[in-house]
């Protein structure tokens, strides 16, 4: 098996010594987009986006042209980073924050000067200590630079970016609520409409909120043209897409893709990537994007790593986080800490989201225990679907965010795929494979 791991589109500097210092960056072709930008007009500059067919790289995969070209009609417009990274198991921004923040800084200032912003914030998630004590040196060295501030390369173009580190709340990955956060004030999610940002943003004012990756990818795009890009991947899904595979695989990190040209199976199994399942134990299930979205089975593993393919199986490429689960994981046990995770991260606005994960968190944790019964699966189902009407996936909306639905996703995975596990839990009183079970079992393995 030898997967088409293709052209490294936003991790070409992962390897330099120094990666994330202007020296390093300059001397591999830094700023070079950015010099690019400023001699072409801003429309032509957010032509050339809509052009490559990029998608949001957040979660939501929201075409990030069209989402530009949404911005109401008023001043100042204001450019907002989505650094915040709260999904658990997603640490892909993290890692281009570390290493490469000054790709960071001009894919936003290329975006700044396309939608004529008066400003640009890159909101971090507050534990990203390293990240954030390096995008600040970046942006020092960037001003000094002169590709920040006033009068950037000489172009007549003037603005200035901010690095702000957010308090470590998940609901603050949501873009209102992480607006909320950037305001000062505690991070609720808005209702909308009518706050969308486009129109009604940061301070009021139209605001576009763009992802770290997403952002990544613009001197690229600027650099080598629209066609470079869009000439990656296949249908809707373009490019290339950091992949953050984790769990019970040999070789977990970071592994930038081409879009479409790598399945689950390549992705897990593939020497140069995953490296196969631990152990060589057999493969029990998956979560393709993120802990919110549906789970994937075996059966799954030849579906290609595009959007729409993933979408088409039920379930979603959201923040690129693949987790992989052996035979020896407990699905029940799975199912509940990420349920506990939501409730407990749940801002409380929403009855459907603040009361149902709690419910779910206690007859989830009731099970895990060993004293639940078997009438708690159809409990836990008919909460599912008061939380999310359907238990489909796309999920039905009853919350102002995506958090609430996202609740049934893991826990209805578990009863759907695993149901005997479910109820040996219940027969037995317990799980079948507690932790020191577990490690004895292993240990004689």
């Amino acid at each position: 098996m030898s997967a088409q791991i293709g052209p490294q589109v936003i991790t070409s500097r992962f390897g330099l010594s120094e990666s994330w210092t202007l020296r390093a960056y300059l001397g591999s072709g830094g700023y070079e987009g950015l010099r690019k930008a400023l001699t072409m007009a801003p429309e032509d500059v957010h032509k050339a986006t809509l052009d490559s067919s990029i998608l949001g790289r957040g979660g939501a995969g929201f075409d990030a042209g069209r989402k530009w070209g949404m911005l109401r009609k008023a001043e100042p417009v204001y450019l907002v980073v989505n650094g915040d990274e709260s999904e658990p198991a997603t640490f892909k921004d993290h890692a281009l924050i570390e290493a490469d923040p000054h790709q960071l800084i001009e894919g936003a200032l290329i975006c700044a000067y396309a939608i004529r912003a008066a400003r640009v914030f890159i909101y971090v998630r507050g534990e990203m200590a390293l990240g954030l004590e390096r995008l600040q040196s970046a942006l020092n060295e960037a001003y000094e630079y002169g590709a920040v501030g006033a009068n950037i390369f000489g172009s007549g173009f003037s603005v200035d970016v901010v690095a702000h580190p957010g308090a470590g709340a998940y609901i603050c990955g949501e873009e209102t609520a992480l607006l909320e956060s950037l305001e000062g004030k505690r991070g609720y999610p808005r209702i909308k409409p009518p706050y969308y940002p486009a129109a009604i943003g940061l301070y009021g004012a139209p605001t576009v909120v763009n992802n770290v990756e997403t952002l990544s990818n613009l001197p690229f795009v600027v650099r080598n043209g629209s066609e470079a890009f869009h000439a990656l991947g296949e249908g809707a899904s373009r490019g290339t897409k950091m992949m953050a595979l984790s769990g019970h695989v040999r070789r977990p990190g970071n592994y930038e893709l081409t879009f479409a040209d790598v399945t689950f199976r390549e992705l897990i199994y593939d020497p140069a990537l995953g490296g196969g399942v631990r152990e060589d134990r057999a493969l029990k299930a998956f979560i393709p994007g993120g802990v919110s979205a549906p789970w994937f089975g075996p059966q799954h593993l030849d579906i290609p790593l595009a959007n729409e393919k993933i979408a088409e199986a039920g379930s979603m490429a959201g923040s690129g986080a693949v987790t992989v689960m052996d035979e020896t994981a407990c699905a029940v046990r799975a199912a509940w800490r990420i349920s506990r995770f939501f409730h407990r991260e749940s801002c409380g606005q929403c009855t459907p989201c603040r009361e149902g994960s709690g419910w779910v968190d206690k007859v989830m944790r009731r099970i895990e225990d060993g004293n639940g019964r078997e009438a708690d699966l159809d409990l836990l189902m008919d909460i599912c679907d008061n939380i999310s009407p359907g238990v489909r996936w796309p999920p039905a909306q009853t919350t102002i965010c995506v958090l609430g639905p996202s609740i049934p996703s893991s826990v209805a995975s578990g009863i759907r795929m695993f149901k005997d596990e479910f109820l040996e839990h219940i027969r037995l009183g317990g799980c079948p494979f507690p932790p020191d079970r577990l490690r004895a079992s292993l240990a004689h393995a």
